[in-house]
């Protein structure tokens, strides 16, 4: 891999996970986490090994499917309390769902089978 390309996704996997820090707002919190997604999924398969091309594969669908997960959680709090604030997480159904997409982005166990 080109050293130009490889910084450039170790800074953008910096800026995301700044921006995930950083955010109050679920909306730029879900951007710091597809940023974190999209400078990975290089880094993982830098080696054109079909097991690395796999792990990349199951590493994107399963952000994908978290991502979706967290979405739909901040949705859902976001119509019952009227705020996209991360701090007012009340409603039980959006903790539920945005503790399973944490987990999911973790690898946290039961969510761990798809670990590279």
């Amino acid at each position: 891999m080109n050293p130009y390309a490889k910084l450039t996704f170790l800074m953008s996997l910096m800026l995301g996970t700044t921006i995930t820090a950083s955010s109050n707002h679920w909306l730029s919190a879900w951007a710091g986490l597809e940023i974190n997604t999209l400078a990975i999924i290089p880094l993982i398969s830098k080696s054109h090994h079909p097991r690395a091309i796999e792990a990349a594969i199951k590493y994107f669908l399963v952000q994908a499917a978290a991502s979706t997960l967290l979405l739909f959680s901040s949705m859902i709090n976001a119509w019952h309390t009227g705020q996209w604030d991360i701090t007012q997480l009340n409603h039980p159904t959006s903790s539920l769902l945005l503790t399973t997409a944490i987990a999911m982005k973790l690898g946290l166990v039961p969510f761990h089978f798809w670990f590279p």
